[in-house]
């Protein structure tokens, strides 16, 4: 087993790799160098998200001229730039550090004049680490939203939709503050699809929908009632008229469907690939079902890998500690565990190198996974109905732990079986 488990920790690396967002910056630029500014314009450099730290660093070796430069992070990849200015945020539940942050980014966005041009780098995990909120809400009703959201089972673009509405930053909000001055944004997408408008909640894009929309979500989803009553009567308001976003130059330079092709790439000379689905969404349950299914039909006469690709969601039903690519590892342990024979390993992370509110990038799941669980006192399935999925890999050594990676293009699972 130990073969396979480097091997689906090379294809993870394989994967991250692939999302580096330096050298896919400097990629970019290199192709497409940025254009002259009128005389006395400023380049201002905003790098946001998990992956702004390496950003930022490669803007300032190619970008020499800046004349300021700001970056919010989560505190886990909080690194000294020289040249800049380095704030955390709180992810993935807001709090003050966040919202000063988002003050921050205001100021900078509305110091800029018309000969002057923000250069966003935008990643990941931009959309908690960075907040504003709208005109009479607070702190507080955003960070109790954003926990009914993370709670939910909602997919991340509805999730987006509503932290929009109720942003002064988000859905073209920055490019607001900036006017008149230019904007050309440079965007590591983490969200499956790539809609630009739900990568960091689009503070440099138009926003994906409407109240009239959120209300709707927030209603079937079930959790309206549960909003904060600030959050209600902002959202049952009648729609403002308001003037499209300042236009933005916004360019993709990285995502989850780029990773999922180094991966293969990686795995091609020794192993069967198939990329089973580069839109594993929805809910956790379902996502394993299919993984498992996709195993139970593979080749078993040949070494075997399975490529998936997306960002699942869980609804909470208990208090335990987990993340999704957690508790997938644990559901596909189950299920594989009475339904796939043979020498298997599943793998499951988050690029980001942080699943959840834990310390683990991910889970790995194994024959014996779920019998190693047993055997070390604890109730697997009691665990699963608690979202203890955390507790649960911990005791059978199935935790994938890489630190902070730097980068952010959403989740990566690998299904490796050899023959025999």
């Amino acid at each position: 087993m130990t073969g396979l488990l480097t091997t689906a920790k090379a294809l993870f690396q394989a994967a991250v790799d692939r999302a580096d967002p330096a050298k896919a910056l400097r990629t970019q630029l290199a192709s497409s160098p940025l254009s002259p500014l009128p005389e006395g314009g400023r380049n201002v450099l905003l790098a946001v998200g998990k992956a702004a730290i390496p950003m930022m660093r490669e803007a300032l070796t190619l970008i020499p001229d800046a004349s300021q430069a700001l970056v919010i992070t989560n505190p886990e990849n909080y690194s000294e730039i020289p040249g800049a200015t380095v704030l955390c945020g709180a992810h993935p539940v807001p709090d003050e550090t966040s919202a000063a942050a988002g003050r921050a980014a205001i100021e900078l966005a509305g110091s800029l004049g018309p000969n002057d041009r923000l250069i966003a780098l935008i990643s990941g995990g931009g959309s908690a680490l960075m907040v504003a909120p709208a005109p009479g809400l607070t702190l507080a009703d955003k960070s109790a939203v954003n926990k009914l959201l993370l709670a939910s089972g909602l997919e991340i673009n509805e999730m987006n939709l509503i932290r929009q509405q109720l942003s002064d930053i988000k859905g073209g909000g920055l490019l607001r503050h900036a006017a008149p001055a230019r904007v050309q944004a440079f965007i590591l997408s983490d969200v499956i699809g790539d809609d630009l408008r739900a990568i960091a909640s689009g503070p440099t894009v138009a926003p994906i929908g409407t109240r009239a929309q959120a209300r709707e979500i927030l209603q079937r989803a079930g959790i309206w009632g549960s909003m904060p009553e600030a959050v209600k009567s902002h959202l049952s308001a009648a729609e403002e008229p308001q003037d499209t976003p300042p236009s933005a130059t916004n360019t993709l330079i990285g995502s989850n469907r780029h990773s999922l092709k180094a991966m293969m790439a990686a795995a091609a000379e020794d192993w069967t690939c198939k990329l089973v689905s580069h839109r594993l969404v929805g809910n956790v349950a379902e996502a394993a079902e299919t993984i498992v299914a996709a195993a139970e039909t593979a080749p078993k006469d040949k070494p075997v890998a399975l490529i998936f690709g997306g960002e699942t969601t869980v609804q909470l039903t208990g208090t335990g500690l987990g993340g999704r690519n957690q508790e997938l590892a644990l559901r596909v342990a189950k299920l594989g565990a009475g339904r796939l024979s043979g020498d298997w390993l599943f793998l499951s992370g988050g690029t980001d190198g942080r699943d959840g509110p834990t310390d683990a990038a991910g889970g790995i799941a194994t024959p014996a996974t779920w019998e190693a669980i047993k055997a070390s006192g604890q109730d697997p399935d009691a665990l699963l109905a608690n979202n203890d999925s955390y507790a649960a890999l911990k005791s059978a050594d199935a935790l994938l732990m890489t630190g902070g990676t730097g980068t952010n293009v959403a989740d990566v699972q690998v299904f490796l079986r050899r023959p025999g």
